[in-house]
């Protein structure tokens, strides 16, 4: 049985190149039914932050329901902090990272259900170079991958997928990295070092099986080099990935540098060409509605 009334929805309106009047109106009418208040909040890109601040304290939601992408629920969590108010994760970006994880349902009905109910996990939050990251950040191919992206006109898995070829040609892979960890420095040459706080890309790719959004750590990953049999190895159910392909050390506190620029990204938002990331687990953790 639902124990509250006010339920904020915070919606991006141009993630994923997808118009969502249509799935928003659904979603009002099924909380409508179970006698819900619900008020609507459209991010815009600019002053979203201190806006959304403005609408939390007036409303005071006991439930908030992210429509979007990484990116939205990435918002919310840096307003909400210690705050406990659950948030339920609708899926409407490019690459729904953080969705990927979850095991959500597709259906609409069943999804409500899920952002509604009371089941939840507390994710672990990261601070990488000064920013909170929920999901995966990465330094490397997968970052030029999304810069490319970014800079394309083509949005959703489709747009992924055509600037992977160019990036593939333009990249100067492997690079040269120095990873501080455990109290311990190594040296790697790899294709992209990501840090991760889950298991999947939004593309579905599983690399890091046995990752956990709260168990109060992360996973580097270090991928040594570019072998499509193992990238593809990624998409199936059972994953087995070789050490030559795939080294991960978990750690609380770690330190990237190379030797050059190399494209760095956060939740799937490119942050630039840079020569070092520092990550260290967060204080604050997350109250996610999960099926």
């Amino acid at each position: 049985m639902t124990e509250f009334s006010r339920v904020l929805m915070v919606v991006n309106p141009i993630s994923g190149g997808r118009e969502k009047s249509g799935l928003l109106e659904e979603v009002k009418e099924i909380l409508e039914t179970r006698g819900l208040e619900s008020h609507t909040f459209f991010t815009s890109g600019e002053g979203d932050k201190q806006a959304l601040q403005q609408e939390i304290a007036s409303f005071d939601p006991q439930r908030i329901i992210s429509m979007g992408g990484d990116g939205t629920i990435k918002l919310i969590a840096e307003i909400l902090q210690d705050n406990s108010i659950p948030v339920g994760v609708f899926p409407a970006g490019s690459a729904n990272g953080l969705a990927e994880n979850l095991d959500l349902p597709t259906e609409v009905p069943a999804l409500v259900d899920v952002c509604l109910g009371n089941k939840f996990i507390d994710l672990d939050t990261i601070i990488i170079n000064g920013e909170l990251c929920l999901h995966i950040s990465d330094i490397g191919l997968n970052a030029a991958l999304i810069k490319n992206y970014h800079e394309g006109n083509i949005r959703g898995k489709l747009g992924y997928l055509i600037q992977s070829i160019p990036t593939l040609i333009q990249s100067d892979f492997p690079f040269q990295f120095e990873i501080e960890i455990n109290g311990k420095t190594i040296s790697r040459k790899a294709v992209l070092i990501a840090i991760a706080n889950a298991k999947k890309y939004g593309t579905g790719a599983n690399i890091n099986p046995n990752g956990r959004f709260d168990d109060g750590k992360f996973e580097i990953l270090i991928f040594k080099e570019f072998n499509i049999p193992q990238i593809l190895e990624t998409f199936k159910e059972n994953v087995e990935l070789n050490e030559d392909f795939l080294e991960i050390i978990p750690g609380v506190e770690a330190k990237i540098r190379s030797y050059k620029n190399i494209p760095f990204q956060i939740d799937g938002e490119y942050r630039g060409d840079i020569k070092e990331v520092v990550a260290r687990i967060a204080p604050v953790k997350m109250k996610i509605a999960v099926p």
